[in-house]
């Protein structure tokens, strides 16, 4: 056996050669189907890439069906601090599952601990890795707006402190207004929010769109690519160039 650490300084006990994986974090499930697709034996509902993965699934990040993931055997179950339930690892650590959690809150945390996670269960780093790195090296030196970025709506929620999503959009030039808020998450009023440039409208979790979501605003909005402005996994080759176009 391999003990090794994950982002919350957890003992993660894995064996010499991991072979079936788990993965309730659609961006963790992307990270090691594309280069080791048969390692994935689980996956969620929601984890939509690779688009033909064929994994068992095991219902959705917030409800993992914890007897199907047992069924499947797992080496190891890969979890998110923020998308899954404390409740649910534990049980599944009861059931002498290891499960790896992952906790960034940068693009820089993000890579540190993909590099961490792939290299301990495939055994290597692959090449997006590296090309993700260099494309979020360069700094950004252009004109900056400052914007609300709601998350959900009925009630509206935002980004607010210490997100991975709003550390990314930092790095093209987007300053989010509720960066100090005391929640990372917090509840606004549309009509009472500091002065903004700009409403960026992401289409997951909540699925906003052009004819749900920029109505409510008094401001411009700009309706972006939620995987690429949250998931942290291959997708960050790609997420700057993308998400700078549809914010243009």
């Amino acid at each position: 056996m391999l003990s090794v650490y994950d982002d919350l300084h957890n003992t993660v006990e894995l064996p010499g050669e991991v072979r079936r994986v788990v993965s309730i974090v659609p961006s963790l499930t992307e990270s090691i189907a594309v280069t080791h697709r048969s390692l994935i034996v689980g996956a969620t509902d929601w984890c939509t890439h690779p688009a033909d993965l064929d994994a068992v699934r095991v219902r959705g990040t917030k409800n993992p069906d914890v007897d199907r993931i047992r069924e499947l055997r797992p080496d190891v179950v890969l979890a998110n601090a923020e998308e899954n339930r404390g409740a649910d690892l534990d049980a599944l650590r009861e059931h002498g599952i290891a499960v790896w959690v992952t906790a960034p809150t940068t693009v820089p945390e993000s890579l540190d601990s993909l590099e961490r996670m792939l290299s301990a269960i495939t055994g290597d780093v692959p090449s997006w890795v590296h090309e993700a790195r260099a494309v979020w090296t360069t700094p950004y030196d252009g004109i900056r707006r400052r914007a609300v970025i709601p998350i959900w709506r009925r009630p509206w929620m935002a980004l607010g402190r210490d997100t991975f999503a709003g550390d990314l959009l930092s790095r093209i030039g987007i300053d989010n207004v509720l960066s100090q808020s005391g929640e990372r998450y917090p509840r606004f009023d549309p009509d009472a929010l500091p002065e903004y440039d700009v409403v960026v409208l992401p289409d997951e979790p909540y699925a906003f769109s052009p004819t749900d979501g920029p109505e409510a605003f008094a401001k411009p909005a700009r309706c972006i690519s939620g995987r690429h402005l949250t998931w942290y996994g291959p997708s960050l080759v790609e997420a700057r160039e993308v998400l700078s176009a549809q914010l243009a």
